[in-house]
């Protein structure tokens, strides 16, 4: 029984092969609350993320402006070791403080923004009424 295990755990691992994804999408959705910031490739498949609470801020502090700037460069960083990122189409999605510093912050890492566009939902014809009312 030993000897089986062993073997299962000499067995040659393979190594891992780095992805290179010089051009992708950066994704921000900054919200009152807190600001989240997704790389992905160009088909939208996430490489890396971070949040502005993930980046140890709390309470409040989650949707300032600088949070969303940390958040940027935490995942920034990460996108550009692991997958040598260096051109962006930047999607922003909501209307908290983080929109415009996240934006910035990419120039200030090296990551050239391509185009902004915002894919912010609106509402178009409300809520479902209330029923009549019958007495």
């Amino acid at each position: 029984m030993a000897d089986a295990t062993t073997a299962a755990k000499a067995a040659p691992k393979k190594k891992k092969s780095k992805r290179s994804v010089p051009f992708g999408q950066v994704h921000v959705f900054a919200s009152f609350n807190n600001t989240i910031i997704s790389f992905t490739d160009a088909q939208g498949g996430a490489l890396t993320a971070s949040s502005a609470g993930a980046c140890g801020f709390r309470g409040s502090k989650k949707g300032t402006a600088y949070a969303a700037q940390i958040a940027c460069e935490k995942a920034g960083n990460n996108a550009k070791q692991q997958y040598g990122f260096s051109k962006a189409d930047v999607y922003v999605k909501g209307v908290g403080l983080g929109r415009d510093s996240a934006v910035r912050t990419l120039n200030t890492l090296g990551i050239s923004v391509e185009s902004i566009k915002d894919v912010t939902g609106i509402a178009h014809g409300g809520v479902r009424p209330k029923k009549a009312r019958r007495i």
